[in-house]
């Protein structure tokens, strides 16, 4: 399968084979930097080391071509706020152009989405994310989880950090029962428990030890009935 022999030859020159020194190296000078064309080329012959075919020499010349473009566009337009971002647009286009070759010689279609059952998975699935985490914040506007007493201990927290570990935690249950293993479950509520609430009963927070249990339960509850409802 062309796309799995890509991917490959993918994680291997963008991951396996790119050192560290080459990426720094690239962020500082750019398209002038040696490495950007030692990695290219490293690409390049990768796609055509996995595909082993020598009618399919363009597509590894495609391969390379666009992995250039891709990796010159990051580095000309990357910043220091902005790295994160463009790591990720990078490694999507270049997901995008093995998926455009793949689709060329037909070993992808869309007759998946005339699947009923996938459909109804990947609906409970979204909606486990940010609709969920809007659903239990509306339900928890209500209260305030004002901290109890003088002697509170106040911790940071990273930003938007209970969103995005509400919806992990969500999918991560909604997979569990999808897959008949209630038993991981439990075992992601045993693990909040130690990991969130003995801090909180630590720093003597009830109000706020109340709110993030209500918090958890919804959150748990809401995966685990959306679970239920698609099996």
């Amino acid at each position: 399968m062309i796309f799995i022999k890509l991917i490959l030859a993918h994680l291997l020159g963008d991951f396996v084979l790119q050192p560290d020194s080459w990426v720094a190296d690239k962020e500082n000078h750019k398209l002038k930097s040696k490495f950007l064309y030692f990695h290219i080329l490293i690409h390049t012959v990768l796609s055509f080391v996995f595909l082993w075919d020598a009618a399919l020499w363009w597509v590894a010349a495609l391969v390379g071509v666009s992995h250039y473009m891709i990796d010159a566009a990051k580095l000309r337009f990357q910043n220091v706020k902005t790295k994160k971002r463009w790591f990720f647009i990078d490694q999507l286009l270049h997901v995008l152009v093995i998926l455009g070759i793949s689709f060329y010689f037909g070993e992808f279609n869309f007759s998946f989405l005339k699947n009923q059952e996938f459909l109804k998975i990947i609906m409970a699935a979204l909606l486990l994310t940010t609709p969920a985490s809007i659903f239990i914040k509306i339900l928890l506007s209500s209260w305030t989880p004002a901290p109890d007493g003088p002697n509170n201990i106040q911790t940071e927290s990273l930003t938007s950090a209970g969103k995005y570990i509400g919806i992990l935690e969500r999918l991560l249950v909604f997979t569990f029962i999808m897959v008949n293993h209630w038993e991981g479950v439990g075992f992601m509520v045993a693990a909040k428990s130690v990991f969130r609430f003995s801090d909180l009963a630590q720093a003597k927070q009830r109000k706020l030890t109340e709110y993030v249990l209500i918090g958890t339960l919804l959150s748990f509850g809401l995966a685990v009935l959306t679970g239920i409802i698609i099996k």
